[in-house]
């Protein structure tokens, strides 16, 4: 393997861990949404 195609590899598994990484704890922040707990609520 050359040493840009290392570099490449690299870069872009980095890129990719860090856009998944970024993605997965912006889903576990976002609160939840406020739905009524049953169908005797939604009146």
């Amino acid at each position: 393997m050359t040493t840009s195609a290392l570099i490449l590899m690299i870069v872009v598994q980095a890129t990719v861990t860090v856009v998944t990484g970024y993605f997965f704890f912006k889903v576990l922040k976002t609160p939840p949404n406020a739905e009524p707990d049953s169908f005797s609520d939604n009146d």
